[in-house]
C-alpha cells in the first residue's frame, strides 16, 4: 500500500473570517486533527484537488459565486473520490432559503450538513467519520494505481513474450527455407543446423521459465532436497556457461573453497539458481570484461557472489530488479533480449531454500555485483557426485542412443510431425513401430500382436492419454493390460508428471524431447541398458 501522505488526513476549513477559521483549527487540533485554514474558497478548491481528507465550511462562506466555484470542484473529482464535505449552517427560518442554495452540494455526494449550534463533541466526531470514508477512497485508488501497472506491465510482457518467440522462430523458419533449397555447401548447412538447434533450444528455455513461474505464483514449485556440495553445484553451472562467455570474450574467473561445506537443497534449483545470474552477468557484460564468481563460508552460511564488469544498474531500476515481468528497458530499441523472468525466479528459488539473495550496484556502466546466501547445514556427510547439467541451461545433451533391436512399439500422437519424429527415432535405433493418431486405434493395435512399450501422447481429441492408459490397464494382460509405458507430453508441471504416473505410465517425458532421451526413457522401461 502506498504511504499514506499528509495532506491525505488534513481537514480544510473555510469560515467567512479568518479568525473563526484559527479557532476552528484550534479546537480540531485539540481533539487530534490535522487542520489548516484557507483564505477563500479558490484556495479551497486547488488545494482539494491536491490532496486533503475533508472539508469544514461554514454557510456564511459560500455566496453563491464561492457556491458554483466548490460546486465545479466537487463535480471534478476523479471516479475513486467522493470528497467529504461537512456544511455548517445558520440554523432558524433566516437561513431556509441558504440551506436550498447549498442543496446544490448534497447533489455531488459525499455532504454533511450540521445546524449550529453543535457541540464539539458531535463536530469532531462527523470528522473523524468523513476521514474514515476518506481513507478507503484513498486504498481503492492506490489500488486501481496498482492495477493499471500491473496492466500495464501485463501488455510489456505479452509484446515482449511475443517478440521472443518470433525472433528464433523466424531464424529457424529461414533456415529450413534455406536448407530445403539444396544450394547450401556443407559448412553453411551445418551452420543452418546449429542455428536452428540453438533457436529451438531458446524457445524452450522461455517455455521452462513461465513454467517456473507458473508454479511459483501457484505454490506448486516443488523441491526434491538433499546435502547438496554447493562448491560443486556452482562449478557444474559455470562449466555450462563457459562456451557462451569464451563466444562472447567474457573471462569467467572462479574462486571456489572445496571444503566449504554443505547445504540441505534440490541441486538443479539450485544449479538453475546460478546459471540465470552467471547468464545474466555475461549477457550485460561487453567483450574484453569480465565475470568473477567467488563462493565460500561466510559465518553460519554459505556465500556465491556473481560480480561482473558490465553496464551496471541504475539507482531507480535496483528495488525493482528481482520483480518479475520488470526490465530496465522494455524499448523496441533495448540492447538485450529476454522476458524478465531469470531474476524473479532466482529470488524464488534462493527464499525457497531458506536463503536470501541481493543486487548491487554503483550505477550505470559500473558492474554489478549478486549475492546468494544459504544457510549450512552441518552434521551432514560430504555429497559425492556434483550434479548434472542446469535445468536452465536449455542445454540438454542427446547422449548416445539407446539399442532398441527387435522391440516392437506402438507410438500414439495426434499431431503428424511428431508421430513422424517419434517413429523416425525409434526406427533408426531398430524398433518396429507402428504409429498412429488416435486413442481409439492404440487400444485397437495394442490388442493384436506383441508390443513391448506404448509411447503416448497426453493432449489428443476425444480421449486424452489419461483415458487411454486407464482403459488400457483395465485390460486382462493377454490383450496387452501390462504393457509398460511412457507419456511423452507438452504438459512438463510437477502436477502433470504425478497425473500421469498415478494415471498408469511408467514414465512421463517432457516436450521437447532430443533422441536420446527418447530412447533412454524406452530402454530404461524395458530394461534395455546398452548402445547401439
Amino acid at each position: 500500500m502506498t504511504t499514506p501522505d499528509r495532506r491525505d488526513e488534513q481537514i480544510l476549513v473555510l469560515a467567512p473570517t479568518g479568525r473563526d477559521a484559527a479557532l476552528a483549527c484550534t479546537a480540531l487540533g485539540r481533539a487530534g486533527l490535522a487542520a489548516e485554514a484557507c483564505d477563500d474558497v479558490a484556495e479551497l478548491c486547488r488545494r482539494l484537488g491536491s490532496g486533503a481528507g475533508a472539508a469544514l465550511v461554514t454557510e456564511e462562506a459560500l455566496p453563491p459565486p464561492a457556491l458554483r466555484c466548490l460546486v465545479d470542484a466537487m463535480g471534478g473529482q476523479p471516479a475513486w473520490s467522493d470528497f467529504p464535505l461537512v456544511v455548517l449552517t445558520g440554523g432558524g427560518e433566516a437561513t431556509q432559503a441558504g440551506v436550498r442554495a447549498l442543496r446544490a452540494l448534497e447533489s455531488l455526494g459525499n455532504v454533511t450538513f450540521l445546524e449550529r449550534p453543535v457541540r464539539v463533541m458531535t463536530l469532531v466526531s462527523t470528522l473523524r467519520a468523513a476521514l474514515g470514508t476518506r481513507r478507503r477512497q484513498y486504498e481503492v485508488r492506490d489500488l486501481l494505481l496498482r492495477l493499471e501497472e500491473a496492466a500495464r506491465l501485463k501488455d510489456e510482457f505479452l509484446a515482449t513474450l511475443s517478440h521472443e518467440l518470433r525472433t528464433p522462430l523466424s531464424a529457424v523458419l529461414g533456415w529450413t527455407h534455406l536448407l530445403r533449397g539444396g544450394s547450401l555447401d556443407a559448412a553453411a548447412r551445418e551452420r543452418g543446423l546449429e542455428v536452428i538447434e540453438r533457436n529451438a533450444r531458446a524457445q524452450a528455455q522461455i517455455i521452462s521459465d513461465i513454467l517456473d513461474v507458473s508454479r511459483i505464483i501457484t505454490g506448486k514449485l516443488r523441491l526434491e532436497a538433499r546435502p547438496v556440495d554447493l562448491g560443486a553445484v556452482v562449478e557444474a553451472a559455470m562449466d555450462t556457461v563457459q562456451p557462451a562467455a569464451e563466444a562472447k570474450g567474457v573471462r569467467l574467473l572462479r574462486v571456489v573453497d572445496a571444503s566449504a561445506g554443505a547445504v540441505l537443497g534440490d541441486p538443479g534449483r539450485l544449479q538453475q539458481v546460478f546459471w540465470n545470474l552467471l547468464s545474466n552477468a555475461i549477457r550485460f557484460t561487453p567483450r574484453d570484461g569480465e565475470v568473477e564468481v567467488r563462493a565460500g563460508r561466510v559465518e553460519s552460511h554459505l556465500e556465491v557472489r556473481v560480480r561482473d564488469t558490465g553496464q551496471g544498474i541504475s539507482a531507480d531500476f535496483l528495488p525493482y530488479v528481482f520483480e518479475r515481468f520488470r526490465q530496465r528497458d522494455s524499448t523496441t530499441t533495448r540492447a538485450h533480449g529476454g522476458l524478465g523472468l531469470g531474476l524473479a525466479i532466482v529470488r524464488h528459488l534462493t527464499e525457497a531454500h531458506g536463503g536470501t539473495v541481493r543486487a548491487e550496484s554503483r550505477g550505470e556502466g559500473q558492474g554489478a555485483t549478486f549475492t546468494v546466501s544459504l544457510p549450512l547445514r552441518a552434521g551432514f556427510p560430504r555429497p559425492d557426485a556434483a550434479p548434472g547439467k542446469a535445468r536452465g541451461a536449455g542445454a540438454a545433451v542427446s547422449g548416445d542412443l539407446r539399442s532398441l533391436d527387435g522391440l516392437q512399439l506402438v507410438v500414439v500422437d495426434d499431431e503428424a510431425d511428431a508421430r513422424d519424429y517419434l517413429s523416425t527415432v525409434f526406427t533408426q535405433c531398430g524398433a518396429e513401430v507402428r504409429a498412429v493418431a488416435s486413442a481409439a486405434e492404440a487400444l485397437a493395435v495394442l490388442q493384436v500382436g506383441r508390443t513391448d512399450a506404448l509411447v503416448s501422447d497426453i493432449g489428443m481429441p476425444d480421449e486424452d492419454g489419461y483415458k487411454l492408459i486407464r482403459r488400457l490397464r483395465s485390460l486382462p494382460p493377454e490383450r496387452g493390460g501390462r504393457v509398460p509405458a511412457v507419456a511423452v507430453t507438452a504438459y512438463a508441471r510437477a502436477e502433470d508428471r504425478e497425473r500421469a504416473l498415478a494415471a498408469g505410465y511408467q514414465r512421463h517425458v517432457s516436450k521437447p524431447v532430443t533422441p536420446g532421451e527418447l530412447t533412454a526413457a524406452v530402454a530404461e522401461l524395458v530394461g534395455r541398458d546398452r548402445a547401439p
